[in-house]
């Protein structure tokens, strides 16, 4: 399957492509072992911030419907400076029109341009929907085949720590033509900083086809329990040891691309037919 990616329309050109990534950086030891965590870490593509390497901005809920973006700039000696802040402040109600004030820190932009460079970091108008929530935009956005849909979702398995909620959300990306938005929810006080290397979310890409669940026969029921005990018998026959002395077995990583290679050999030759 073929899914196209398009830039962000604020900022073509800028941010890392989606890419795959089964690790995370402070899982511990013993998790990176763990081919079927891997897996699930690795379900689909991470997705960047519209942001070069020199860049980093800072998105922020103060409460009372007062939201703000801080842009940086990388300065000589790894130092981070503020260039502009512009505060997003919703109406009463969250109804009607959004304020925005600018405030330069040094004056590289017009107003316009500071507020114009936020957007591509935000959208305002899915400011606040709910009540402290930021709608933080992804540098590439996606168009699926017929049939297929995008799921936006927070990143899988980065459960550190101060861990903001999200809204995840499914989008018929294959006719409708979806700007990439995560949709963390903030309590008042707290922001989200974004650079050229920290992912901001995750998609995954599934087919509209509807799922029937049919009860296995008892011969089936049997097949699968001799399948557990064959696979548990052949995971202790390959264990191994990491450099750091901890005990795992590689049978599962194993199968895993046995299945694909065969699934991938059936569908060239399915082709060439």
């Amino acid at each position: 399957m073929d899914v196209r990616i398009f830039s962000n329309s604020g900022r073509p050109g800028v941010g890392q492509r989606p890419k795959r990534e089964g690790q995370r950086p402070l899982l511990p030891q013993h998790a990176r072992h763990c081919p079927v965590l891997e897996a699930g870490s690795a379900l689909g593509f991470l997705v960047y911030p519209p942001l070069e390497p020199n860049e980093a901005a800072h998105i922020g809920y103060e409460g009372e419907g007062r939201y703000q973006v801080i842009y940086f700039l990388a300065a000589p000696g790894g130092k981070w400076d503020k260039v502009f802040t512009v505060a997003f402040q919703l109406a009463v109600g969250a109804i009607g029109a959004i304020r925005e004030e600018v405030e330069f820190k040094k004056n590289m932009l017009t107003d316009q341009n500071a507020v114009n460079m936020a957007k591509a970091f935000v959208v305002p108008e899915d400011l606040g929907t709910p009540p402290g929530a930021i709608s933080l935009c992804g540098a590439h956005n996606f168009q699926t085949p017929a049939g297929w849909d995008t799921v936006y979702t927070p990143i899988f398995n980065m459960i550190e720590r101060p861990v903001a909620p999200m809204l995840i959300i499914r989008v018929e990306t294959d006719w409708f033509a979806h700007q990439t938005e995560f949709r963390y929810v903030l309590q008042p006080g707290e922001g989200m900083s974004l650079s050229h290397t920290l992912p901001i979310g995750q998609v995954m890409f599934v087919p509209r086809e509807e799922v029937n669940l049919v009860d296995g026969t008892a011969a089936e029921e049997q097949a699968f329990k001799a399948s557990i005990k064959t696979f548990f018998a052949e995971k202790a026959n390959h264990k191994m040891t990491s450099p750091f002395g901890l005990p795992f077995s590689p049978h599962y990583l194993r199968m895993s691309r046995a299945v694909k290679d065969a699934e991938k050999a059936s569908k060239d030759e399915t082709t060439e037919q």
